[in-house]
């Protein structure tokens, strides 16, 4: 039952409720049309994972005068016919207006994320620009609030870590080509079992093929030439004990490898990509590679992990490709997946490209 407030122009409200949706829901119903939210606080939740958790919102909103409606020049009925777009002849039902919060979420922005957002001084601008224009604001915001957080280094001596399946190895060979293709330095690459077996793949004829020599550990751990490099391919990881890591972080600190480059499979579904993530931390990662990015539909998940999470994205791994499918700058990467990034003249269409890739996606 609706049981809409009744209060002068001007008047603050304020609402306690678990999300952003369910706080337009609460506006709408008690507030009516005529109200704007002033401002989204985190009043509370958290936890030992607080972040990812989902926070309850404290809502402030504040009721404004109608604006009064401009009186038609035509006939209501005869304006929506000649305004209405047609298809072969046939005239299409006008497509009901999205909300800036309706297509972040839609886009895969957590709860969380948007609770930041909420929290940002930009954030009622951005809720008064054309559609178009605050997707396109929002990714720049976005890059700012994620700023010059990591200083950005070349590896030097690396592990890289990850449960089995995450496709670790693959990852530690598109980084190699780019070392040896790109960026034109020279190193080698250092295989290791401890109590568990570890498959090698393609790795041994990879290194073969690129000219990067391959020792099995025991071996040299450190570069062999100025500015070289050393990388770790070792087993993966368990999520199930803590204690079956430890070997691999016994070897870890023995050896002084600082650099630990955790690997991370996108498609996992959140509670294993969170027990993962958790037990690279536990394992002292710095870095992070997100694999198989291109079968995740909705890439704005990640975004808590680059804007919240305390590794420096290394890469997106997206393809199986060994030498190739691999974005550096992850992100730019979600923004241009995740918003449009369209050029002045082009932002009258950026909504609608947005939401023909997520209907894609889906």
């Amino acid at each position: 039952m609706n049981s809409e407030l009744t209060a002068a122009s001007g008047t603050c409200f304020k609402f306690t409720v678990k999300s952003a949706e369910q706080a337009a829901r609460v506006i709408r119903e008690r507030l009516g049309e005529n109200a704007r939210v002033l401002s989204v606080r985190n009043s509370g939740g958290g936890g030992i994972f607080g972040l990812f958790s989902s926070p309850k919102l404290e809502v402030i909103a504040q009721l404004v005068a109608p604006k009064p409606a401009p009186a038609p020049a035509i006939e209501p009925e005869i304006a929506a016919a000649r305004l209405a777009p047609r298809h072969f002849g046939r005239a299409i039902e006008p497509r009901e207006p999205k909300s800036l919060t309706d297509l972040l979420r839609r886009s895969g922005f957590s709860e969380k994320l948007l609770l930041r957002l909420f929290e940002s001084p930009a954030w009622l601008s951005l809720n008064e620009m054309p559609l178009h224009r605050a997707l396109i604001e929002t990714g720049r915001h976005l890059c700012e609030l994620r700023g010059g957080r990591f200083e950005r280094s070349l590896l030097t001596r690396a592990a890289f870590l990850g449960t089995p399946g995450v496709g670790r190895t693959t990852a530690l060979c598109k980084w190699l080509a780019a070392e040896v293709f790109r960026r034109a330095r020279s190193g080698h690459v250092v295989t290791a079992e401890f109590d568990r077996p570890n498959s090698a793949g393609p790795l041994p004829v990879f290194c073969e093929a690129i000219g990067v020599p391959l020792a099995h550990y025991p071996a040299s751990t450190r570069p062999t030439t100025p500015a070289g490099f050393v990388y770790f391919d070792l087993p993966g990881l368990s999520l199930r004990n803590p204690s079956d890591n430890a070997a691999l972080a016994s070897f870890l600190e023995h050896e002084q490898i600082e650099q630990r480059v955790l690997v991370l499979n996108a498609a996992y579904e959140s509670g294993a990509l969170r027990a993962a993530y958790s037990a690279g931390r536990d394992l002292g990662a710095t870095h992070v590679v997100f694999t198989h990015v291109d079968e995740v539909a909705q890439w704005g998940r990640l975004w808590d992990y680059l804007l919240e999470g305390e590794l420096e994205p290394l890469f997106l791994a997206t393809g199986p490709s060994l030498t190739g499918d691999c974005e550096e700058d992850a992100l730019d990467a979600i923004v241009r997946r995740t918003l449009p990034a369209a050029e002045p003249e082009a932002e009258v269409n950026s909504e609608d490209a947005f939401l023909s890739t997520l209907h894609t996606a889906a």
